[in-house]
């Protein structure tokens, strides 16, 4: 019997997979898709069942005579393309390409060899549902996108737009989300807290005023504030109620793809693209000392929570002999799915819990120790106890007035002891959520000391604009799109210039703007969340075998196609000027345009083409210190990869630059310039590289570690 041939996706599976099935298979890579749609023409034909008419991917030629020499000299093909509907699509592709007769389909969750040897012994045949579900997303998609793209270049008059059925809502997100921030009008609120005691002893504690008379209070201005301070003056501050009582935290599920971008984004600081890549690294394996190469987590696009039996098992044994029995539950902790859930694999774990983080480190790069370490923590503590806390709440009476205080300690830290989930931002205040720390013993009827009353203005904030974390999140809960997806749709607007990251948030530009309107009048439908989501929807039930793809796109392009017709025929041309700033051109005199590229808005000159000059839009942005070399404006710039720092307006000549934002003050030890240590902390660092000085507040010195100081961005 002569050899049989695997073929896999990724060249980097080879090894792995060839280490275990052995010298009788040969393995190969079709380097993911072989075939798809022209580049040049629409490539569906709609006038016949929107037929899809594809070719060899540009590139592949040799890949593809490569794998037909193969398939002749083998008595069998497996083909192992990646478990989920692209998957499968690039296994019918490579059946029809090769003209493979009778190929056996098999998938595997995760490359062990568990799973790679069971999978030979259990193939089966293409599942053309599936492969329909693939072919209709990406017919849907090019008719919408190849409709779209050309009307926008004919009314925005910009070459190199692009529309998407997926994209253009999330770009409508980001869009509405910045409206919403810019027709925001903040009102002010006053809190009144008091710092008391104990009369016995010393146990300073902090209680918020929430009520007057047994009714909520709101306070809007500094004249009620100072209503009620006067209101409280020499009231007797008196215990109203202590209630204590337990709360059971449980642990979040094991990770899919969507909450792993999100936690990477939050815990890690990786883009959805750096994340999705690092993982698909670790899923298709890498060597592992003795081991040899080995896959370390299970297949990373998927949306279920489900976890295999077996791999509970494993779990809850390794909890018991790392952490002790009472950190395992009674019984092995299942997860419901989610709205929409295909539930197709496994959620994203450890091949086994066995290879911790730390003893594979040595083996791994520090992106894929980081990574993995994140999904095999959190795969763990999802099989944990709950944490149970210890909270109380205390209600205190001055007068009329009625403060609140409360607390928390951890009584048994079950999960969190190993993994406690990311908050996108840490230093948000929330006074409805219980606070950390211990209270004083107090009970009813006690009276109180008031050590300090004080109050404090604030202004209510509009919603943030959308992070990479926050976006993902909100395209998962509104079934925008599949979260295998959201890498690239992440990429794509922000390489059209339709927005841009600002400190990390996305922005629309005027691009986007420009470009969201005349989508929104025109295809209202395509436009909507609730389109979008049910698409996804009916893909599914094409999956299931349930609605006929070709039926599916039959009712969509007709409305579809009469929109772009209409579209063609009223919607204006935007001339879309560019804005004047208040910057002469330094070479020609001109005045300097605000303009727009993938990178972010520039000052170009509007002298071009005579003119090229162009400049960063952040030469503007003066911080107000003068440059401590040589006396010149310091302004903010941005570095190559997009990162804020501070450098000289008279750069080259004068290459100063910090990654701290400036500030008029010198260090009280060396004399040089002082900088912000942050944006979210009110020290102050030493620009100096030699000093090692940081004042946190006023007149306190201390010591700070080494590299807070911005090397030179040319």
């Amino acid at each position: 019997m002569g050899q049989a041939l695997v073929i896999v996706e990724s060249p980097a599976k080879i090894k792995t997979i060839s280490s275990i099935l052995g010298p009788q298979f040969k393995v190969m890579a079709s380097m993911g898709h072989v075939r798809d749609l022209p580049t040049s023409t629409l490539g569906v034909n709609v006038e016949d069942g929107f037929l899809p008419t594809y070719r060899s991917i540009k590139g592949r030629k040799k890949t593809l005579d490569d794998l037909q020499k193969a398939v002749r000299r083998s008595d069998q093909v497996y083909l192992a393309s990646d478990p989920d509907r692209e998957g499968e699509a690039i296994a019918w592709h490579l059946a029809q390409a090769l003209k493979i007769e009778d190929p056996k389909r098999i998938e595997f969750n995760e490359i062990t060899r568990q799973a790679v040897e069971n999978a030979m012994r259990h193939p089966r045949t293409i599942d053309m549902d599936r492969v329909n579900s693939q072919q209709a997303r990406r017919v849907l998609d090019r008719l919408v996108g190849y409709k779209l793209s050309p009307l926008l270049w004919k009314k925005v008059q910009r070459r190199n737009l692009s529309a998407g059925r997926v994209q253009s809502v999330a770009v409508r997100l980001i869009v509405d989300r910045e409206r919403v921030i810019e027709a925001f009008r903040p009102e002010e609120y006053w809190t009144i807290t008091a710092m008391l005691s104990p009369t016995s002893r010393e146990a300073p504690f902090e209680a918020r005023l929430i009520q007057r008379d047994g009714k909520k209070l709101e306070i809007h201005n500094a004249d009620e504030a100072g209503e009620i301070r006067s209101a409280l003056d020499e009231a007797p501050y008196c215990v109203d109620t202590v209630k204590p009582r337990e709360k059971v935290r449980n642990p979040s599920p094991p990770f899919i793809t969507s909450t792993l971008q999100q936690e990477a984004a939050i815990k890690l600081g990786f883009g959805s693209k750096k994340t999705m890549t690092v993982a698909q690294q670790l899923y298709e394996g890498l060597e592992i000392g003795d081991d040899g190469t080995v896959g370390l987590i299970t297949y990373m696009r998927t949306d279920s929570t489900r976890v295999a039996a077996e791999a509970q098992a494993e779990a809850r044994e390794f909890i018991g002999a790392e952490f002790g029995w009472d950190y395992v539950p009674e019984k092995p902790r299942e997860f419901k799915a989610r709205k929409n859930a295909q539930e197709a694999h496994e959620a994203v774990r450890p091949t086994t819990v066995h290879r911790q983080p730390d003893h594979v480190k040595t083996y791994l790069t520090r992106d894929q120790y980081r990574l993995y370490r994140l999904i095999w923590e959190r795969f763990v503590a999802s099989q944990m106890r709950p944490a149970i806390l210890d909270v109380v709440t205390v209600d205190i009476r001055a007068r009329e007035f009625t403060f609140r205080a409360s607390g928390s300690t951890v009584k048994f830290p079950g999960f969190m002891r190993l993994y406690v989930e990311g908050k996108e931002d840490a230093t948000a205040v929330n006074p409805d959520e219980e606070a950390e720390g211990q209270l004083p013993a107090l009970t009813s009827g006690e009276l109180l000391r008031l050590l300090k009353l004080s109050d404090k203005q604030h202004f209510t904030e509009p919603p943030p604009r959308f992070s990479e974390a926050s976006l993902v999140k909100a395209l998962e809960e509104q079934s925008i799109g599949r979260p295998s997806t959201y890498a690239s749709i992440v990429q794509t607007i922000q390489r059209v210039g339709y927005v841009v990251l600002d400190a990390k948030r996305f922005k629309p530009t005027e691009l986007g703007c420009t470009v969201t309107d005349l989508l929104v009048k025109h295809f209202p439908d395509i436009m909507g969340v609730a389109f979008t989501a049910g698409m996804e929807k009916d893909l599914d039930c094409v999956e299931e075998g349930t609605t006929d793809w070709q039926q599916l796109l039959s009712e969509f392009y007709p409305p579809f196609s009469e929109q772009v017709i209409e579209a063609e025929k009223t919607a204006e041309i935007v001339r879309m000027e560019p804005r004047l700033s208040d910057q002469v051109c330094p070479d020609c005199g001109k005045p300097m345009a605000i303009k727009q590229s993938r990178y972010g808005e520039f000052l170009g000159c509007t002298g071009y083409p005579d003119c090229k000059k162009t400049m960063p839009l952040s030469a503007t942005k003066k911080v107000g210190v003068s440059c401590p070399d040589c006396g010149g404006d310091i302004i903010e710039r941005r570095s190559k990869r997009g990162k804020i720092f501070y450098g000289c307006s008279r750069y080259p000549d004068c290459k100063f630059a910090a990654w701290q934002r400036p500030v008029d003050q010198r260090c009280p030890r060396c004399n040089s310039l002082m900088g912000e240590r942050s944006a979210r902390s009110q020290d102050l660092v030493c620009l100096n590289r030699d000093c090692k000085t940081t004042v946190a507040g006023p007149g306190d010195v201390e010591t700070r570690q080494e590299g807070d100081v911005a090397e030179v961005v040319a």
